[in-house]
Formats: structure tokens, sequence, C-alpha cells
């Protein structure tokens, strides 16, 4: 079956397991000029084709480093850990044998899986990212089976010929039995292989966890590091600090000084508003910093500043507006006509629960601030 740039690899019977641009043929530089090539292998669903999921945003720190980014779209009628790994290492062959100087896989779920498979079946893999790597079910819909996900990985990791292998598992992930990162560690070790295991890391939560904003604000960096080199202890830490105290661009949108108190203004503020008043900050799961500057109160109303720092798409940049809200019931709320509604609630460790809500009930975001001193 033909696929990008006429790579074909042997695939079985009406197969239909296709390698293509993931961003289009014009995005790629070639075996020549590109740092590697990288194939990205969606997950597997029992009611819905995954080969129409978008490729994770973190794909493009790979593409934006000056890799060729592909995807292996996989139709479920041929979708197996046995022809979907066979049709993935053979793509890896041809990749290599076009002038690739590096091959790179990556997997979510059932893709972290056929990819970990077909680093055992050739050499053309130099590494392996894997994030939340499953095939056997979850917890709440295939108990008997879901537990096979740390079973069935570890004679996986045994068969890796060559590649080194990045793994990544997350709290609260269903499809994870738990327990996972220290042996496929030593498995790794014992095969003298260079690996890099990322064990639930903070604030990213869920299956799919990896296709956040958050997480390629916090690994992408690292993520592209390992693609093109094994790991050093001169590297520098492999989560990024972003979001745990504010970005430049995110002080000068704010218009405020980096060592903003965060102290209360003036006399004006109710007994219900005075634990609010100053500069509260962090960032949502979609990869966007958000403050706070909570200012003054007048009878009843409440004044502030919502500052949203720049998405990860051109499209997004920063964002300051003016809200007035209230005091309800011991919460903040900002929700003025036809504006998003912004609720505030502190918590007993002195933070505050965050949440933001479409003003037409479609997207809700939660978090929680931190008073910045």
């Amino acid at each position: 079956m033909a696929a990008a740039g006429g790579l074909t690899a042997a695939q079985p019977a009406k197969a239909q397991i296709v390698l293509k641009s993931a961003y289009g043929e014009a995005s790629l530089a070639g075996p020549a000029k590109a740092r590697g090539a990288v194939v990205w292998s969606h997950g597997r669903s029992v009611d819905s084709e995954d080969s129409e999921a978008p490729t994770p945003l973190y794909m493009k720190a790979l593409r934006d480093a000056g890799w060729d980014v592909y995807r292996l779209d996989r139709m479920r009628v041929s979708d197996t850990l046995p022809n979907s790994s066979r049709a993935l290492a053979g793509y890896s062959e041809a990749l290599k044998a076009k002038g690739y100087r590096r091959v790179a896989l990556t997997g979510q779920s059932f893709g972290a899986f056929i990819s970990l498979i077909a680093a055992g079946q050739t050499n053309a893999i130099d590494s392996v990212i894997a994030t939340a790597p499953a095939a056997f079910g979850n917890f709440t819909e295939a108990f008997d089976s879901y537990r096979e996900n740390a079973a069935q990985l570890w004679p996986i990791l045994r068969e890796v010929r060559r590649a080194r292998v990045m793994m990544f598992f997350f709290h609260g992930d269903d499809f994870d039995p738990g327990g996972r990162a220290e042996p496929a560690r030593n498995i790794l070790s014992q095969r003298g292989l260079n690996s890099l295991i990322v064990d639930q890391p903070s604030l990213l939560t869920g299956h799919g966890a990896a296709n956040t904003g958050l997480f390629v604000r916090r690994f992408g960096s690292c993520i592209v590091r390992f693609a093109e080199e094994p790991p050093t202890p001169a590297d520098p830490p492999c989560d990024e600090s972003w979001g745990r105290s504010p970005s430049a661009e995110m002080l000068q949108a704010a218009a405020l000084p980096a060592n903003a108190s965060g102290s209360a203004k003036g006399n004006d503020a109710t007994a219900a508003l005075r634990p609010y008043m100053g500069m509260w900050y962090g960032s949502y799961i979609n990869g966007r910093e958000v403050a706070l500057s909570v200012e003054k109160a007048e009878g009843d109303a409440v004044y502030a500043d919502y500052v949203l720092g720049a998405g990860m798409e051109a499209d997004q940049p920063s964002e300051r507006v003016r809200r007035r809200g209230r005091v309800e019931n011991g919460e903040l709320v900002f929700d003025e006509k036809g504006r998003n509604i912004l609720r505030y609630r502190m918590r007993p460790d002195g933070r505050v629960a965050a949440s933001w809500l479409d003003k037409d009930g479609h997207g809700r975001l939660d978090t929680v601030l931190r008073r910045v001193n």
C-alpha cells in the first residue's frame, strides 16, 4: 500500500495501515535535511476509528526541532498487535533505507505497545517514546484483562533490540494497573538500553494526559533531546519548571513586577474578600498560564484583572481583562452577562481552587492557584 513519500511496507492482506505525513507533505524536509523521521501511532478504540484522532501537541516540538513527522493510521479491521507492529517495523526500515539518520517512534496507549513491539523486530529504530502504554482494556470495562497492560509489557521490553526507551505513566490512568515504572527501569537497565521512565508527573492525570498542552510545555524539550541523543547526567531536568512560577511573558502581560507581594490593597476589602486579595498564579491543562489579581471591593462588587498566558497556537496571544464579581457563600464569582464564568474557592492549604466555565456551557477548566510572593 502506498504511503507518504512513496514508502511501502509489507502488510497482511486487505490491511488498512498507512504511513502519512502528520502535517502535510509540504512540511517534510526530506532525509538529507531533517534531523530524523518520527512516527506517531494513535490508540485503539472499540467504538470509533482512532485514525481520526488529532496528532498530539507535543509532536509539534519535534517538527519545530527539524524532524519530519509522520503518523501511522490504522483502521480497526486490521489493527492488531501483530499486524500493526509488523507494518510499523517495515515502515521504519523503509525510512532508514530512504536515508534518515534517525528513526524514532512515538505512540499513545495501543500505539505505545505497537511501537515497543516494532522496536523488537528491527534494528532500524533508534528510540521509542511511549505514553500511557495499554492494549488490554481498562479497570472499568475490562477488569479481567487490564492487568495484562503490565504483565505483557515486560516480555515486550525484553525483546527491544537497540532502541532507547522513554515511557510515561500517569496518575489516575484507568488503563494502568500501577507499579510499572520500576520493573520497566530494571528490565531496560539489565538489557543495557538507555531509558528514561517518567512516573506519575504532577498535575498530569488520566490516560490522555500526553495529549495536553501542559504535557508539551513541561516535557516537549526533554522528548526532543531523548529522540536525538541518549540521556546524560549533564542533561537539564526532564520535567520543565513551566507553570510553577510566572514566565517572563506572563509577568509582562500582567504588568506586574517579578516580586509582586500579593498583599491586600487599602481597607476596602470586606472580611469575606480579604483572603482573596492579591495576585494568584497557576496554569491550565491546555498549556496556558493564568493569573488573577484581586484589587479592591466597592460595596458588594469585587474588581480583579484576569490574565491568560499565550496558548500553544500562534493565534492564541496572551489576554488581560477587567472583571467585576462578588463574594457568594465564601466563593469569589465573576459571571457578568455574556462573558465566561470564573469561580474561585479558598482551600484549607491556603491555595485557591479555580474554575473557568464557558459562557455557553460547552467547556470547563479547573486548576489550583497559589499566591505570588
